[in-house]
């Protein structure tokens, strides 16, 4: 995605489906998430560890999500894309990007959703590139 892309899908986005979210706030999923969710967006934890994150109801999977999603935000291993993209693929609603945090690739799948005509960006903190392109 070109930085203008970026900065349309933050503007636009409302809900973001963070994929391992934590609920320690020690960790990097939490902080990040926490932050997104200050600035206004709904935060849905996909997790089956969790029952509950930042107030908001966790859910084992992506298609146990009972709304449309705009981002799906990745926090896990590179080796659990290749899964994680089928579940991606499969949702009815298509969102608007599939979001790979900072450490997290895996140009196969990266190349299956950007054919499927879901935007993806890999290796890259969601937070800090609100923090330089975001909405205020």
């Amino acid at each position: 995605m070109t930085d203008s892309e970026i900065r349309t899908l933050l503007a636009e986005a409302k809900t973001i489906a963070v994929v391992g979210l934590s609920s320690k706030p020690h960790r990097s999923s939490h902080e990040i998430a926490q932050y997104m969710q200050r600035h206004g967006y709904r935060i849905i934890p996909v997790n089956p560890r969790e029952t509950e994150v930042l107030g908001e109801k966790a859910y084992p999977t992506l298609a146990a999500v009972p709304v449309p999603i705009d981002i799906v935000n990745v926090f896990r291993n590179s080796e659990d894309v290749a899964a994680l993209t089928e579940d991606v693929l499969a949702l009815t609603a298509k969102p608007r990007a599939y979001w790979l945090q900072v450490g997290v690739h895996h140009a196969e799948s990266e190349a299956r959703a950007e054919a499927a005509g879901i935007p993806t960006i890999s290796n890259a903190c969601l937070m800090v590139l609100h923090k330089l392109m975001g909405p205020a």
